[in-house]
Order: C-alpha cells, then structure tokens, then sequence
C-alpha cells in the first residue's frame, strides 16, 4: 500500500506532465499593439512539431495603442537569420476575427491558419507572424521555434 502524501505527489506529478504549457513567443517588434497571448493548436511542446500535409490554428490576443481602417498579415520561415515568405490563405487582419477599424484601447482576438504543405523540406526553424497596420506599422509580431516534420 503507498502512503497517501505519497500517493498524492504521484497524482500531482501525473496532472502536471499532461498539462500542455502556454506557448512561449518572442515579441520582435510590436509597435502599434501589445501580445498578450498566442496560442497554436495542436502544439503541445515547443518547438511545435509542425506535420507536412497538416493545418494549424493560430490565434492571438492582442490590445492596440492605435486607430487603423486596415491590417495585413505576414508570415516568414527565418532560416539563418534571413527572412522567406510564408503564404497564408488569408492575410487580411479584417477578415480574421478583427472587427475593422481597429480602435485605439481595444482587444482583439487575430485567428488564421498556418497550413503546412507536403513539399516543404523537413528543417528546424522559426516561424515569424506579423500584422500590419494601415501605415505599414507592427500591430504586433511573434516568433517561435518550430520543426517541419513528415
């Protein structure tokens, strides 16, 4: 028979192994808008193993400092420290859960697809989104570390 404290710290080990962790980003550069939170699902650990052929939610939280009638998307694989542009199926801000115009003081929730094509190489490397206001400003931009697997 195990002692219940022990019985109990075993119970509290199993719930925090299967408890996924808040998604760790970088914020590289917001300028209009501040991150507070990013979600990709399904990414249980970092890097997000990203699966050839697969689509992946994205989903970001974010408050902006400023007024914009636009925002646009843009997305990069950084490989080397240079820059690839990533397509993405819609990278208009407005039709991706942000009410436009964008008012100064709100919070807004940016929800897009990260599709994931079968002829992408397998390589480490990060994944950087920014979105863009209607003068060409950061409304926010994150990276992470993922790995494109088969």
């Amino acid at each position: 028979m195990v002692p219940l404290p022990l019985a109990l710290l075993l119970a509290l080990g199993t719930v925090t192994i299967a408890v996924a962790e808040p998604l760790r980003f970088v914020d590289c550069g917001s300028i209009d808008g501040s991150i507070q939170e990013v979600n990709v699902s399904p990414c249980p650990t970092q890097p997000c193993l990203l699966h050839k052929g697969t689509s992946y939610s994205i989903n970001v939280t974010f408050s902006s400092k400023i007024e914009s009638q636009s925002s646009q998307a843009k997305v990069y694989g950084e490989i080397v420290h240079v820059d690839v542009p990533f397509p993405i199926p819609e990278p208009d801000g407005c039709k991706s859960g942000i009410q436009c115009p964008i008012q100064k003081g709100h919070s807004y929730s940016y929800l897009n697809k990260l599709p994931v094509k079968s002829e992408y190489p397998s390589i480490k490397l990060i994944v950087k989104w920014e979105l863009m206001d209607d003068q060409d400003q950061m409304l926010f931009c994150w990276k992470i570390p993922v790995q494109i697997t088969s």
